[in-house]
């Protein structure tokens, strides 16, 4: 099968890499040339595990181009995957999903053929119908489910195990009103051999936020308890390994301590705030989900200064990224707690293993060392980022406050923090 990639950020690249194993012909789309040629090298233009082997070893079945009609028509099948980003006000911005919808749609009008598009890019529920198909019908002059096919596929990769999430997923969603479209797509993810899960596109789409809220919300549920077990002198982890056997919970996002960040779950349950808030409707749970998730970092700053008073002293930060196996920095808790760091007089050393670079462009005049064991020569040392690294450093004489549970910091710290433990 011929297959157009609309983006080519963290989803769009996985995907179209992930497809072309399969065996499909792969077209990028994207607006920067630059990035387009390091796709068609066999590099990653983002860093995640095993992106670059995969792009490499089918060069001969991807191509680039930043024409989307070109590319949409020479293939049967287009998948939307660029950002939604949120407003200042916590709604989607669907600035990028308006753009590649008109341009999806024009040369539409002179095919001839069945296409079908897929939007991977995270949506409210009724965006599809509401927005996306009355733009594509409108350019095209043809019909949705008539003469287009029209589908909603959301993703659920991690960052940093993405290509073995994509193909030992736990299921594939399909949401679409046409007969034809649910049969393309089945037999595209048929060789997983994994769930398939068909359904309208309104519930695909909320699928996908209520699977990032729920997720979010055991997060902020499980630091909430860790924060009462810290004040009672209980390990939280204990308690969640206990609670986690219960088959009707389930053991994994109980990890306790200073919370989420990344790309999807923020994003996600601001969205989902602000859309339930414009239909009338208080968002409790999830108001209460970002509020202990904002309040974590505060909780590591304090505990350092049980310890210490930060102005005048160098404070070292492990982990820059929202999570270890990747560079990305969207919403990730060390930018709030070296902000809090910042404003409290604090000389800032960091080190991250691939998340430097990204970083310094928000924060140019940190101190950004070569190494984890320069950060230790701080007088105290926070760590933000579970790295595997960090778990063979030597932490003998040192004050750590741990925001991930490293165990060899709790082991040989001289003096030590948990936030939740």
């Amino acid at each position: 099968m011929k297959i157009c990639i609309i983006g080519t950020g963290y989803i769009g690249s996985v995907t179209g890499a992930c497809f072309a194993e399969m065996g499909h012909h792969i077209i990028f789309v994207g607006r920067s040339r630059k990035k387009l040629d390091i796709i068609k090298s066999g590099k990653s233009p983002i860093f995640e595990p095993g992106l670059d082997e995969l792009l490499l070893k089918n060069r001969e079945k991807l191509e680039t181009t930043t024409d989307i009609a070109e590319a949409v028509k020479k293939t049967n099948l287009t998948f939307i995957c660029v950002g939604t980003p949120s407003r200042e006000d916590g709604s989607s911005d669907l600035s990028q999903i308006e753009e590649v919808s008109h341009s999806i749609g024009k040369p539409l009008r002179s095919d001839k053929t069945h296409h079908t598009i897929v939007t991977k890019s995270t949506v409210l529920p009724g965006t599809i119908e509401e927005f996306i198909i009355p733009i594509l019908e409108k350019e095209s002059g043809k019909k949705a489910f008539v003469d287009f096919g029209i589908a909603s596929n959301p993703e659920f990769l991690k960052e940093g195990t993405a290509i073995e999430d994509f193909f030992h997923t736990d299921r594939v969603v399909i949401g679409t009103n046409d007969t034809r479209t649910k049969e393309i797509l089945e037999e595209l993810y048929k060789p997983l051999n994994v769930p398939i899960f068909s359904t309208t596109l309104r519930t695909s789409e909320m699928i996908k936020f209520a699977s990032n809220a729920f997720l979010a919300t055991k997060i902020s549920f499980a630091n909430e308890i860790g924060n009462l077990c810290k004040e009672l002198g209980i390990d939280s982890y204990s308690v969640f390994e206990g609670v986690g056997l219960d088959t009707r919970i389930n053991p994994k996002f109980f990890r306790t301590g200073i919370g989420f960040g990344g790309s999807c779950f923020p994003k996600d349950v601001c969205a989902l705030i602000a859309h339930a808030k414009s239909k009338g409707i208080t968002p409790r749970v999830l108001n209460s989900v970002m509020a202990i998730n904002e309040d974590q970092p505060r909780r590591m700053i304090a505990l350092l200064k049980r310890h210490l008073n930060p102005k005048g002293r160098t404070i070292g930060v492990l982990g820059l990224a929202f999570k270890p196996d990747t560079d990305d920095i969207r919403e990730s808790r060390a930018i709030p707690i070296i902000k809090m760091l910042i404003k409290a007089g604090a000389r800032v050393k960091v080190y991250d293993p691939v998340a430097m670079d990204n970083f310094r462009q928000q924060f140019p005049d940190l101190d950004y060392t070569t190494s984890a064991a320069e950060v230790l020569t701080s007088d105290a040392v926070l760590i933000v980022t579970e790295w595997k690294e960090f778990e063979s450093l030597d932490y003998h004489g040192k004050l750590v406050v741990d925001g991930r549970r490293i165990e060899k910091a709790r082991k040989e710290a001289r003096v030590y923090e948990g936030v939740c433990w």
